[in-house]
């Protein structure tokens, strides 16, 4: 990436199971309380996994969406019916990072050089959405008649079901909404697509296509068809009397991921623009990478590939940190880990971390011990849990991590260790794309 312009975070958002506001969101993470709890929202009797990371604190009442005018408000309402849970999540946590920037005021953007890159996971379309339809096509022996199709149950079907499904909707209403006509773009590349949204918008800014971007992203594995389909295909924790157990990273006890939901957005803003209007600087971005390595075998059973693909994003940002001027020291700084609870994929991602790092012996957290997997949405509320412990100076530690994996060749953190002046994140989905960035603080 280029070096023209830096940039900087003036804004957050987040919509969580530990909050959806800041001050409740870090309260929770400095606390050590789990937002791991039975899930009400799906049908216990067809869910292997009892519990999980619900957003139970937002409903999708307009109020959640943070302080916005009545016209904003009315247009957001309205568009509610085109829009799913993780949509909903996604435009909320947008409009309170622009809330919290101080730019939710029109007059204070130029929409020409104001832009969003957001990222979701693959949405599935609720079955409900063509009951009506084909019900109206079954005969009296209740079988569904195929060529009734066209003209009987077609018609039953909302002609704007798809609107409420497709990724890129989260960057599409918030433009729309606040008039942002700067570059816009969306990412679907599962629990990487966080990073990678923010690599994007400060590109964006670096190369002047833009002055400030929304980045972030949204997920959900609460519908039942996905987390069934996620369910069938990850490693799952055990149930446990105590769910708060259940998320464990890196632990020699772990034995697989929790279904959770979230979002989280940032307000990028180019650092002269910043300082100018007296804005608050959460932190710098100094670092972005991204890797793909596929799996040749197709066995899984190594994970070499996420090892490989960890590996080249972690150095690459020590690379670009080193050249910014960070203080690599052990305790300067904390990495925030992926740390799904996935029994080989934690081992293969904290070998490429330590890979890596070589010597250093930093600190590693991993947010998801708190809250499980949240998808796209767990980079963006992850990175914002470590620009708090920044703001804080407190580095949360890993929950329930007793005793480390001798696999997972880092040092975890506990509450003793100092969450430093700077971090790095790196996420990975299972299919071997990574994406990370790092972040200092000003």
């Amino acid at each position: 990436m280029s070096n023209n312009h830096r940039v900087v975070i003036t804004g957050l958002g987040v919509i969580s199971p530990l909050g959806r506001e800041l001050a409740p969101f870090w309260n929770n993470l400095a606390n050590q309380t789990s937002g791991i709890g039975p899930l009400s929202s799906l049908p216990l009797e067809i869910i292997p996994c009892k519990f999980g990371g619900q957003a139970s604190c937002f409903t999708g009442d307009i109020s959640e969406f943070g302080p916005l005018d009545k016209n904003l408000q009315r247009s957001i309402k309205k568009n509610q019916k085109v829009m799913c849970r993780e949509i909903e999540m996604g435009v909320a946590a947008c409009q309170l990072a622009l809330f919290d920037s101080g730019l939710a005021n029109p007059e204070l953007r130029n929409p020409e050089r104001f832009g969003i890159v957001f990222g979701s996971d693959y949405i599935i379309t609720r079955p409900e959405e063509f009951s009506d339809g084909i019900a109206a096509c079954r005969n009296e022996s209740n079988e569904f008649q195929m060529p009734n199709w066209p003209q009987i149950g077609r018609p039953q079907v909302n002609p704007l079901w798809l609107l409420k499904y497709l990724p890129n909707m989260p960057a599409s209403h918030v433009a729309i909404y606040n008039d942002l006509r700067g570059p816009s773009n969306s990412v679907t590349i599962r629990e990487a697509s966080s990073a990678a949204s923010i690599v994007e918008a400060v590109s964006a800014i670096r190369r002047g296509a833009a002055d400030v971007m929304i980045a972030g992203a949204t997920g959900s594995r609460m519908e039942t068809l996905r987390a069934l389909n996620f369910m069938s295909t990850e490693p799952m924790a055990s149930n446990r009397e105590n769910p708060a157990e259940m998320a464990r990273p890196y632990d020699i006890d772990r034995d697989g991921n929790l279904v959770g939901e979230g979002a989280g957005a940032l307000v990028l803003e180019s650092l002269d623009r910043a300082v100018a209007r007296g804005a608050k600087i959460w932190g710098e971005v100094i670092g972005g990478a991204s890797s793909a390595v596929g799996d040749t075998t197709g066995a899984h059973s190594g994970r070499d590939h996420i090892r490989t693909a960890i590996k080249n994003v972690s150095r690459t940002l020590l690379d670009q940190a080193t050249k910014a001027g960070v203080d690599l020291s052990s305790d300067q700084w904390h990495f925030h880990g992926c740390g799904k609870s996935d029994v080989q994929g934690d081992a293969s991602e904290a070998a490429g971390i330590r890979d890596a790092l070589g010597d250093l012996d930093v600190p590693v957290t991993a947010a998801k011990s708190y809250f499980g997997n949240l998808g796209a949405g767990s980079g963006a509320v992850e990175i914002i849990a470590s620009l708090l412990a920044l703001e804080h100076q407190q580095l949360f530690p890993v929950l329930n991590t007793k005793k480390v994996d001798p696999r997972c060749p880092i040092r975890v953190a506990k509450s003793s260790d100092p969450a430093g002046n700077a971090f790095a994140h790196v996420a990975y989905s299972k299919q071997g794309q990574a994406c990370g960035v790092f972040v200092r603080r000003l």
